[in-house]
Formats: C-alpha cells, sequence, structure tokens
C-alpha cells in the first residue's frame, strides 16, 4: 500500500515513478477514486451535524430531521461505495519502485551487478535428472504434472542445503522460524500477492485459507497489526519451508524435470527494520546469499531486476543467477527484495521512537532453494561439495 498523503502531495512524481511498472493508469484511477471520496467527506459531516438538535426538538425541526437522517443514509452509503472503490483500486497499486532499478520488464533488462567464477568446460553436460535419482512419472500418477520425489541420495543433498543455511543465518544471529503454509487471505493481500498473484495460489475453499507460496508471507504476518519499539529493531528471522506455486501461465516454459514445479522447498531470510537502515539491510541480505552460494564453488551472476520484472512489493529486487551447464545459461536461484513500506502498511506493523508509530520496512530474500541442488549436480557432475558434507550429503550422489 502506498503512503497515501504522500501520493496526493506529489501526484506527478508518484505516477511517474508507478509507469515504470506498467501502473501508471491505475494510479491515475486511484487519484479520481480519491478525490471523489474526499469530497463526500464534508458532505456527511455537514449532515451528521444537522441531525444533532440541543433541547426538545419543535415539530418542524422533527420533520427536518425526519429528512435529514434520509439524505445523510444516502450520503453514507454513497460514502462507503465511493470508500470501496478506492481502496479496492489502491489494493491494485504496485510499490513505486527504487530510481536506480533498470527500465524494462524481461529477464535480457536486467542490470548485472558482478559475475563470480568460470562456467566449467564439460564434455559431456548433463541436466539434473539424469544426474540425481528423481522419480516424475510416478510423482505425476499420484499428483499430476510439474511434481516429483527426490530419493536416496538426491533427497540427502537437498536436505543438506537447508540445514546448511539455517545454520549460517543462525550464527550470524537470525532467529529460526517453521512456520505455517496455509494462511488466510490477509496475509496474501498484506504481502501484496493478492490481488497481483491470485492465478498462482492453490486455494482451500472450505477452510478459507491458501497454501502459501513463500515464507515471506506467513513470516510477514508474524508482526501483523503490532507496534514495535524502535529500540528492539532489526528483527531478522531465517524460515524453512514447503512452497506452492500454481504458476498459472507458465506451461512450456522449463516444464521438463525439476527445475519449476508446483512444490519445492526454500529456506528465507527476512527482517524489520527502520526506514532509514533499509537500503544497508537489503545490502546485508545479499551479501549472505552471495556468501552461500559462493561457498558452494558454483559459477553464479548478481542482477538488478528491471522495475516490470519485480513483484508488486518489491522497490528493488537483487536476483542471484547459477550457472546450469545443460541449459548453457545463469538461472534465477534466489531473490532479495525491498519492500520498503509497502508490506508493512497493508499489514499495520509500526514502529514507535517517541513520536506517533510510523511503518517500518520489511526485507526478504532466499537464502537456499531446492533448484540450488540441481545447480550442484549439474555443475559438479555428482560430486558434493565439501561445505554439505558435514550436513548430511553423501560425498557423491549415486543414482
Amino acid at each position: 500500500m502506498i503512503d497515501a498523503r504522500a501520493a496526493r502531495n506529489e501526484p506527478e512524481e508518484f505516477r511517474r515513478r508507478l509507469a515504470r511498472k506498467g501502473a501508471g493508469e491505475t494510479f491515475d484511477a486511484w487519484l479520481a477514486a480519491d478525490e471523489r471520496w474526499r469530497g463526500l467527506v464534508p458532505r456527511v459531516d455537514d449532515l451528521r451535524s444537522r441531525t444533532k438538535i440541543k433541547g426538545k426538538p419543535t415539530p418542524e425541526q422533527l420533520e427536518e430531521l425526519r429528512g435529514g437522517k434520509e439524505e445523510l443514509q444516502a450520503a453514507e452509503r454513497e460514502l462507503a461505495e465511493a470508500e470501496a472503490t478506492r481502496d479496492e483500486v489502491g489494493l491494485r497499486i504496485p510499490n513505486p519502485p527504487a530510481d536506480d532499478v533498470p527500465d524494462g520488464a524481461t529477464e535480457d533488462d536486467v542490470r548485472v551487478e558482478r559475475v563470480i567464477g568460470d562456467p566449467p568446460e564439460l564434455a559431456d553436460p548433463k541436466e539434473s535428472l539424469e544426474l540425481g535419482r528423481f522419480d516424475m512419472d510416478r510423482a505425476a500418477r499420484m499428483s499430476g504434472a510439474r511434481f516429483g520425489y527426490w530419493i536416496g541420495d538426491t533427497g540427502r543433498l537437498a536436505l543438506s542445503l537447508y540445514r546448511y543455511a539455517l545454520d549460517r543465518l543462525a550464527e550470524k544471529g537470525f532467529v529460526t522460524v517453521l512456520p505455517p503454509v496455509l494462511v488466510r487471505e490477509d496475509a496474501l493481500i498484506g504481502t501484496g500477492h493478492f490481488p497481483s498473484d491470485e492465478d498462482s495460489v492453490y486455494a482451500v475453499p472450505a477452510d478459507g485459507l491458501y497454501l502459501s507460496g513463500t515464507a515471506e508471507i506467513p513470516v510477514s504476518s508474524l508482526h501483523a497489526g503490532e507496534i514495535i519499539d524502535a529500540e528492539e529493531l532489526p528483527l531478522r528471522y531465517v524460515a524453512f519451508s514447503p512452497c506452492f506455486r500454481r504458476e498459472a501461465g507458465a506451461a512450456g516454459r522449463d516444464t521438463r524435470g525439476m527445475f519449476r514445479v508446483h512444490q519445492f522447498n526454500k529456506v528465507e531470510q527476512f527482517s524489520l527494520c527502520l526506514p532509514e537502515r533499509s537500503w544497508d539491510e537489503h545490502e546485508l541480505l545479499l551479501a549472505n546469499t552471495e556468501e552461500l552460494v559462493r561457498d558452494l564453488g558454483v559459477p553464479f551472476r548478481i542482477v538488478v531486476l528491471p522495475a516490470g520484472d519485480m513483484s508488486a512489493a518489491a522497490a528493488k529486487t537483487y536476483d542471484v543467477e547459477i550457472w546450469f551447464p545443460s541449459q548453457e545459461r545463469y538461472r534465477e536461484t534466489a531473490s532479495v527484495s525491498n519492500t520498503t513500506d509497502f508490506q508493512a502498511r497493508r499489514l499495520g506493523i509500526r514502529y514507535r521512537d517517541g513520536k506517533s508509530p510510523e511503518p517500518l520496512h520489511l526485507l526478504n530474500g532466499t537464502a537456499v532453494v531446492d533448484r540450488m541442488a540441481l545447480a550442484v549436480l549439474e555443475n559438479f557432475h555428482g560430486e558434493v561439495p565439501d561445505v554439505l558434507r558435514q550436513y548430511g550429503a553423501p560425498e557423491r550422489v549415486s543414482v
């Protein structure tokens, strides 16, 4: 949710920034709806004041009151409708992108920040399905397309990756969280996943719940509606959770194998911090993910996503992309985003520093995800990095 007061004061600046995310017209619609609502407020206030008469009313005043109450009820209905329209449009406005984010809306528009390591020279690059033990056919019989079993050493490789990230971040002071994966609609609206990503979310209609596509959703809601003392900030969490995504409309893209599936596991970083610290915090979360990937020994690069390819909630997003030999290209394996005050406003999370409570800033970032295990298999052809062996991974993945 954008800062309404700031948007009213600087509409041209907000429109300029939002147009970079393709939301200029939505912002114009919100301004019109907001203006209509604001115009009705004084009228309703005036009608309410007319219904208050001191002392015993005369017959003429009683008649006037009856007519005034009918007019007031009609005006209040109109005000409520205007407010609902304004709020509905407002939920479709994304977080304005930071000015240093590049323009564009595709993976070709990213800005490469740095490249670490050289792609391996493999005589016969193989994809992860050939190097690990996965069973897509039996999973398809049970669950449908784009599900898979991780079996034997391959499963142990994935498990070691999660523990590796959880332990590293716990050593840095991040508090471990195992969150629920079923959430209410409020959590999805609060994090900006609704209404923008409704097609990608699995619903459980009988219970009014949804399967979370990332731990960011339940962990963001951990402090929903709370006021936190500034001295307690930053609050940093690291969460492990299974994630579920329908990815409607993505058929035909990376649907072979385990690269783009409907269920996967992820370790996620999360931070609540003071507004003036959030950009430094963004770099900290990125550095954590970069350290984890660097120590795996795989070649990777850091890119900044273009404005039109970020989530609705993000003001700036770094992607960590690992080299996949079978595809001969870098692929996204982690995203680290600063949502500034966008999610905090929607979730009602504020901080107090001797003044009136204000929205704080929320940030999230992938630490590790299943896709990184696929990258390890492809880059090392089954050999396992030493750093994972202490967490239960085999020396070599056998099929």
